[in-house]
């Protein structure tokens, strides 16, 4: 499933990544490794273990998918998806692992045009919710996701909203 812009817009094209095909490993790895080099992904590169070994094992799990985007042949855009499980409505969900845009290709709406595919993606594999986390100080995104109808939740509001916690394990 792929998307190309309209009449009047850049000509960027966002499809559905195909694990398999070099040229979209290398994309992959190129836009995944800019964005964890970039403050909002962390600041370091990806290790040569993630770069060797992270295509093949994202194409051995079946609820991994991912979008890229291009601009001509330029990848300029990504997002890793991972299916989840939502036991409250028992159905899947899709949550937005690592979305990408590189730097020069931000405010030209391409981060908007891989979710409008996600989202797509998601709907046929009946997922019933999308998911996301966001550094609050990254207000252009969050601005990005508010508009692609995002929003923080909570499931009693004296509760407070809901909180994105980890803990690392090696």
């Amino acid at each position: 499933m792929s998307a190309a812009t309209g009449a009047g817009e850049p000509d960027f094209t966002v499809r559905l990544a195909d694990y398999s095909d070099a040229r979209d490993a290398i994309a992959l790895l190129a836009l995944l490794d800019a964005y964890a080099s970039d403050p909002a992904g962390g600041g370091e590169p990806l290790s040569e273990f993630t770069k060797q070994h992270l295509v093949a094992a994202l194409a051995q799990r079946p609820q991994a998918f991912s979008v890229l985007a291009f601009d001509g042949d330029k990848p300029v855009g990504l997002i890793n998806c991972f299916e989840g499980f939502s036991t409250f409505a028992c159905r899947p969900l899709v949550n937005l692992h690592d979305v990408a845009v590189l730097a020069d290709y931000r405010g030209r709406r391409v981060g908007e045009r891989m979710l409008v595919l996600v989202e797509a993606l998601a709907r046929e594999r009946g997922a019933c919710k999308l998911t996301l986390e966001v550094l609050e100080g990254n207000h252009s995104a969050v601005k990005l996701y508010a508009r692609n109808g995002f929003a923080a939740y909570q499931l009693d509001p004296q509760l407070g909203g809901a909180r994105f916690l980890q803990k690392k394990l090696g």
